[in-house]
């Protein structure tokens, strides 16, 4: 009876499950992409996106635009720097002088006497919108090396502390998203387990069009549990210091996408209604009768 009691304790109906109504609305970053994050427009609360692309592409740009942006709308933004170290990010912001006012951890600073998840915990519980992370392998190896954790427990507890603030469990309330740069093999594929995989609520891939000569490049979304899959976003890095997109480009190739989908629907609709016009239809049902 105890062992029934406690299955049935770890079971949830969804249709008893409260949220605030705040958790389901969206971070604008006044740019296209807003319109490929969610369908409603931005970057949704409580979410957890996966950044992949080419070496080289624009990842880091791309994504600090999109915070950068952010906060210009009012979000609270957080730049986790795993990679690139103060002077690396100073050149960045003579390029880019909006990144220059971003909130910014270098986690490659910590010093030897202090803990490394301790800083990271302390830091989060301040309670952003959106915190971006470059990259999260990175993070994980300096969480990894500091507790002498294994590689899967090292990613379980950035998961875990992901998924906390997710949920507003923070000084603020606030449910967080994240934004994580992971790093791919020589291949291309993903670095990181299955569950690291399936946590995302996306996977947004920036792509050269052609890697041997990187002229033109694209933002795109090869899962999205709240928007659209599959569409190309393509964009600049302009020598203004701004990300451009190419907005013309992208509503002409929808525009393309909805004729020939439209023909397909015409087609279609014809070779029914020249089969019902033969009785082709009826034929055809009276064969599998037969043959069954």
């Amino acid at each position: 009876m105890a062992k029934v009691q406690k299955i049935k304790s770890r079971l949830t109906q969804i249709s008893n499950v409260k949220y605030e109504k705040g958790l389901f609305e969206a971070h604008k970053t006044n740019t296209p992409l807003d319109g490929l994050f969610s369908i409603d427009g931005g970057v949704p609360k409580a979410t957890n996106w996966m950044v992949v692309g080419d070496p080289g592409v624009g990842k880091s740009t791309v994504t600090l635009d999109i915070i950068a942006n952010a906060k210009k709308t009012g979000s609270k933004v957080l730049f986790i720097s795993a990679e690139m170290n103060q002077v690396d990010l100073y050149l960045y912001v003579k390029r880019y002088p909006k990144f220059g006012e971003l909130d910014i951890f270098f986690p490659q600073e910590i010093e030897d006497h202090e803990c490394p998840k301790q800083v990271l915990e302390e830091i989060l519980s301040e309670g952003y919108d959106i915190v971006l992370t470059d990259s999260f392998i990175e993070l994980q190896e300096t969480i990894r090396e500091s507790g002498r954790m294994t590689r899967n427990s090292s990613e379980k507890y950035l998961l875990d502390l992901m998924y906390k603030h997710n949920l507003g469990d923070n000084k603020a309330k606030k449910f967080t998203s994240f934004l994580n740069i992971q790093q791919v093999n020589k291949g291309g594929t993903f670095v990181g387990s299955n569950k690291l995989k399936h946590m995302t609520t996306g996977m947004m891939e920036i792509r050269f069009v052609d890697e041997r000569d990187q002229e033109e490049r694209y933002v795109t979304f090869s899962k999205n549990r709240r928007g659209h899959v599959g569409k190309q976003m393509y964009f600049d890095l302009a020598a203004s210091g701004d990300v451009t997109y190419d907005t013309e480009r992208f509503k002409k190739a929808e525009g393309l996408k909805q004729l020939k989908k439209a023909e397909k629907e015409k087609i279609k609709k014809s070779g029914l209604q020249f089969d019902a016009l033969f009785g082709l239809d009826k034929d055809k049902e009276e064969s599998e009768t037969t043959d069954k």
